[in-house]
Order: structure tokens, then sequence, then C-alpha cells
């Protein structure tokens, strides 16, 4: 098959949805079609007849800065429609629900059929930054509803993602994430980079992601907060750049905070995530929680928010824990992980992540895609 992935929102400082987009399409080249992953950048690059079987194809639009959205940009559909005419794709597959949420009507138009990916929940999303509760559901459910009817099959990675289609009446195929577990392991724990980062403290926190409003970072330096409040001597790393960096830092003064940035070596990563002792994951409207499950093949617990897909990720047991919104209900995560032994809550993590290889996801798309 030539498929063709096409996804706004696709930056080199985002997480989980260039994550998944990247590493399912080298998954559908490994198992020989010809992929082409279109996404926006500040310049046009790449040739739609390099496209061929068995490799990944790269083309990028250039696109303008949404403001103040930490470096994101939106494509213009038109431009992506006179791509795709070129690119001549058997399968459209769309993980964007902005601007190009319109493309099932010209796949619709050509015979190819189309899947779209839900990355978001689009009423939290809303709730998040524009509207009220009530307001928020009604302009999710109608644009949903469009979304929905535009294209032959919704695709959600969690039944928390999939919510707002299925109160809708909509068929949605559920199709988890994955996770490296070659580059995410435990094995990876460091002691002097461990000792550094504890600078004379007992326990590592970790916090990985992007530093936005609607991750809720601020909830993992609260957390450390109440932890030394209560006499554990925790220091917190947040990995991770975004909007309220600064921010961050000046609530974090006087507490053992280290601020690394954005981190582009996923070894490096992975070094961090596998030296620490919990994860915190405060964010409330992941869909997922793909950072929280590479610190669980890292070997690493996790506490994360109950609100949010986290809750089927994490379940309860010694591997993680989802827990109310809130820095005293996350820090009674952490003292619970804590009481467990570190072998047996790192072999627990590690089973855990197990679970999710990316080939079970690569392998699921594919079936919907050839279905």
């Amino acid at each position: 098959m030539r498929i063709v992935l096409v996804a706004n929102l696709h930056h080199p400082t985002s997480g989980g949805l260039r994550t998944a987009v990247d590493r399912l399409a080298s998954g559908y080249a490994a198992r020989g079609h010809a992929v082409a992953v279109v996404v926006p950048g500040p310049r046009t690059v790449g040739d739609p007849a390099d496209l061929r079987p068995g490799a990944v194809s790269v083309l990028t639009l250039a696109a303008p800065r949404v403001p103040g959205a930490g470096g994101y940009r939106l494509m213009d559909p038109w431009r992506v429609r006179r791509l795709l005419d070129q690119l001549t794709p058997d399968r459209l597959e769309v993980s964007d629900r902005t601007t190009l949420r319109g493309l099932g009507r010209w796949a619709a138009a050509r015979g190819v059929p189309t899947l779209v990916v839900a990355h978001e929940r689009l009423d939290r999303v809303l709730t998040q930054f524009l509207l009220p509760a009530g307001a928020a559901r009604r302009v999710a459910d109608a644009a949903n509803r469009r979304t929905a009817a535009g294209h032959d099959l919704v695709v959600c990675s969690t039944e928390f993602a999939a919510e707002e289609f299925t109160r809708l009446g909509t068929t949605v195929a559920r199709v988890p994430l994955g996770v490296d577990l070659r580059t995410f392991a435990p094995d990876r724990w460091d002691s002097r980079l461990r000792t550094e980062l504890l600078d004379r403290s007992d326990v590592l926190l970790v916090h990985a992601g992007r530093l936005s409003a609607e991750k809720h970072p601020d909830r993992s330096v609260e957390t450390l907060a109440e932890l030394r409040r209560r006499g554990v001597r925790a220091a917190l790393v947040v990995a991770g750049d975004g909007p309220l960096h600064s921010r961050l830092e000046r609530q974090a003064r006087g507490l053992p905070v280290r601020f690394l940035g954005h981190v582009t070596d996923r070894d490096a990563v992975a070094t961090l995530l596998a030296s620490a002792d919990v994860a915190l994951a405060p964010g409330p409207h992941e869909t997922f929680g793909l950072a929280a499950l590479e610190a669980l093949a890292s070997g690493t617990p996790v506490v994360g928010s109950a609100g949010s897909a986290l809750r089927e990720l994490l379940g309860d047991g010694p591997h993680g824990v989802a827990v109310a919104d809130g820095p005293s209900a996350f820090a009674d995560g952490v003292v619970r992980l804590l009481a467990v032994d570190p072998a047996t809550r790192r072999a627990a993590a590690r089973a855990r992540a197990a679970e999710f290889p990316w080939s079970t996801s690569v392998d699921q798309m594919l079936g919907l895609l050839a279905a």
C-alpha cells in the first residue's frame, strides 16, 4: 500500500503525537509499504516522487507558527490537498482535527479510504483554554460529528480518548500506542547521574513532558514542595520545555528542582527515566500517557492523574497509581510507591510496559488500514 500520514502539531519539541506518527510510519515501512509523512515546517522540503516501498519519505510544507503555541504550525489544507494529488495514496491517515479535518472529503472524492486518529480530547482542550464545560462539550460534539462523518473510521488510543465520540454513537477503533522497549529499559540506570541530580537528597522524582498549561507541570513542583514539608528528602528533575518554563522556575525557587529543558537525545531521556525513583504525570487531559509509558519501560513507577487516560494505563499496583489532581494526593502516591521494595516496583513497571510494544500498535493499525 501507499500510505500517507498527515499531521499538524508535529514539531521537534512536541511529544506523543510526533512519536506516534513517526513510529507508526517506520513500522508500516518495515512491513514493505511505501510511506509518506506530511508535516508542517518553516520551509517546504521533500519530493513526492521519492515515495517507494519499504521506506519513509518525510515531506514538510511551509506553514505559519501559531502565536503563543511554542513553535507549533498549522498547514494550509489547500496546499496539503495539492500535495496529496501528487502522492496518490492508497490509504490516508490523518492525525489532526484542526485545519486538516476536511481531508476526508478529498479522500472520498478519489475513493481513498481514510481514518482520523484522535490524539486529544477536544472537549478538554476547549475547557482548558476557552469555554465553560457545558459550552465546550456542545462545541466539541458538533465538531466531532463532522469529523466522524468525514472519515471512514475514528481511531483512539484509550477509552478515555474515545469517550467524546462514543457518547455520540460513533463507532471507534481503539489502538493503544506503544513504547520502544530497547531504548527505554531498566538497565540504563546510571548511579553517577543519579547522584548528581539528587544533590544531597534521597529520592529522585522526574517530570518529562511539555511545559504547557494543559500538562499542569506546576503540580509536579507543588508535589515536591508537599513532600519536603512532610520530611521526604526528594529532588525533582524536569525534562521538557514550553511556554510555562520561566513561570515554573520562579515557582520552584528555594526547592531542589533541576530544569533540563528539551532533551533531544532519546538515550539521555531513557537514562534519566531509568535513574529516577518515581515519575510524575500530572496532566489531567492525557489521552494515553506516552511519557508515563516510557518511564514504566525504564523500570520507574508513575504517579498520574486519575482524571486522564492514565487511570487505564496505571491502574493501581506497585508499578504506579492514578490519583486525584492535587499535590497532596500526588505526594500520597509517591510515598505509597516508595514503600514498595525497589526491585519489586521496578520489575512491575517494566512488566506493565512490556504489554505495549510498538509492533502491536503497527499491526493493529495496518489491519484497520487494509480493511
